[in-house]
């Protein structure tokens, strides 16, 4: 059997995707970037499942404390989830261009968004480049409803 890499790409970057900046925080370090790769796993309990670069710097944060935050963006917010889209070396500094308050678990919840959620780690899979965390929700906070920023609105690709 042999893949048709060109059809696999188109059709993959079919599949819609939101864009939500994940939040961690390991002691002082606080750092974030934009994930795309999330869903609702369940309702009860309340899931969310994400896959996360497993060569990122958040990756790792992610492995040691069992923590992370879901922020949703508004359809306008391409700029700031551009911020946090971006490659970085090193850990800090996306969170200047977007004030947060710590949620009940200390993690970054935007100040400037639809909302956030802060879960904690109750599963995972690693397979190929990414890895798959499961987090229970554990506090939600909403500040606007509104439309959400999804990657088909941008016109950039990740996936495929």
């Amino acid at each position: 059997m042999s893949l048709d890499t060109d059809a696999k790409k188109v059709l993959l970057r079919k599949i819609p995707h939101g864009l939500f900046i994940c939040g961690v925080r390991d002691g002082d370090d606080v750092n974030g970037f934009t994930a795309s790769w999330v869903t609702q796993g369940s309702f009860e309990p309340p899931l969310v499942v994400m896959g996360v670069r497993a060569d990122g710097s958040s990756h790792a944060i992610i492995e040691a404390t069992k923590r992370f935050s879901l922020n949703v963006l508004r359809a306008d917010q391409k700029d700031l989830a551009a911020v946090f889209f971006k490659p970085q070396k090193g850990l800090g500094g996306r969170f200047d261009a977007a004030p947060f308050t710590e949620g009940e678990l200390g993690l970054p919840l935007l100040d400037d968004a639809i909302g956030g959620v802060e879960c904690e780690l109750v599963g995972s899979l690693k397979h190929g480049d990414h890895t798959v965390f499961v987090g229970a929700v554990k506090s939600a906070r909403l500040i606007a409803d509104g439309e959400a920023l999804n990657l088909a609105s941008t016109g950039w690709n990740y996936g495929g």
